[in-house]
């Protein structure tokens, strides 16, 4: 059985014409199901009764089944859902005054190993489909609606969430083949519409595909940098053995000819004395000289067997001052606010006990325009 939420538009226009249907049945079905989220073809009113039934019996529109739903005090919402074989993702949204962001899952596990990741210790274990990918937008727009969430835009017919970070679970590039159509449906008019600045792919460092995903479809990049040298960045993300620091900060270069924003944003875990001293800093400074960007400094979330530590706050702070100081926008999640001058340690949130809920707070910051 068909699961509808897999078809992209040229997916469902091939849908409808296997089955000798026009093509403007793959735009009602698209309306039907992202814009309205409706999880049953009966209620497609404006379909014939005949080819409801006929899509009843040989298609669904089902996206992963959550199995944990979490709201914290600040309105972050987090869904924990089932993916089979006892494996499980996880979605965030992030409410704010102007936006509703929601962090998406791409991979069960994740293959890449970066030393500092929970994900990573847990394996590789499998790729999501496009439609548990692009489902889990259908299913945090579905169930904010259906539990009245209110915001300006939605009082004025938009749905809830208005902007999307591949930054969940898994490394979105090393699926390509699915998180593609995925975003795709994301930009379409039909479908939810967003803009290209208003949806990001944080990657560890994938180049041929950087450079696939400039030429079929360029979002926002974000890329989890984490290391101003190759020595260290080798030691924290395995991939830069394969595609070293000059490799991918060139590739940074060539995404921007195409980008939907004039800058790509770096991703940089603190992790005390390993890579937040002043020098790394100013190796950092110099190692972007080239590459327009903003940098993400993000507090390492500790899990259990970790050799790292956070580093304190008022490294932190040091650290950013160093690269503000540059010119270079720098952000720390906790302090949204702070996106041209130093965060200020009064500011200071701790991070809810999860990485995936860490980084989705961080990828916020992403967002805005």
């Amino acid at each position: 059985m068909t699961n509808l939420l897999d078809l992209d538009p040229p997916g469902l226009a091939a849908f409808f014409a296997d089955r000798g249907e026009k093509p403007f049945r793959a735009k009602q079905i698209t309306h039907w199901i992202h814009q309205r989220f409706v999880d049953d073809v009966g209620a497609m009113t404006d379909l014939a009764k005949p080819l409801r039934e006929a899509l009843a019996a040989e298609s669904r529109i089902r996206a992963l089944p959550a199995i944990r739903d979490t709201t914290a005090a600040d309105g972050t919402r987090k869904w924990l859902l089932d993916a089979g074989n006892g494996n499980a993702v996880e979605s965030v949204y992030i409410p704010e005054d102007d936006r509703g962001t929601l962090c998406i899952s791409s991979q069960a596990g994740c293959a890449l190993d970066c030393a500092f990741c929970s994900t990573g210790k847990q394996g590789f274990n499998r790729n999501l489909s496009t439609g548990e990918i692009i489902g889990q937008l259908w299913h945090a727009n579905r169930t904010l609606l259906a539990d009245g969430t209110r915001a300006p835009w939605i009082e004025h017919g938009r749905p809830p969430i208005t902007n999307v970070v591949m930054m969940g679970m898994g490394e979105p590039l090393a699926n390509f083949d699915n998180v593609v159509p995925a975003l795709r449906l994301m930009l379409d008019d039909n479908a939810y519409g967003l803009s290209r600045r208003r949806v990001t792919l944080s990657t560890s460092g994938l180049v041929p595909l950087i450079d696939r995903l400039r030429d079929e479809c360029p979002v926002a990049l974000a890329v989890s940098l984490h290391a101003p040298d190759n020595a260290l960045r080798d030691r924290l993300v395995p991939i830069n053995r394969t595609y070293p620091l000059t490799d991918l900060l060139a590739a940074c270069v060539r995404y921007l000819e195409r980008a939907p924003r004039d800058f790509v944003t770096f991703e940089y875990v603190m992790l005390d004395g390993v890579n937040d001293t002043d020098s790394h800093a100013h190796a950092l400074i110099e190692l972007v000289r080239h590459v327009p960007c903003k940098f993400n400094l993000i507090p390492f979330n500790p899990f259990p067997g970790t050799e790292f530590r956070t580093s304190p706050r008022e490294r932190i702070v040091a650290f950013q001052a160093i690269l503000v100081e540059s010119g270079l926008v720098t952000t720390i999640p906790g302090c949204r606010t702070a996106r041209s001058a130093v965060w200020q340690p009064a500011s200071w949130q701790p991070l809810l006990p999860d990485a995936v809920l860490a980084e989705a707070m961080s990828c916020a910051d992403l967002t805005h325009g």
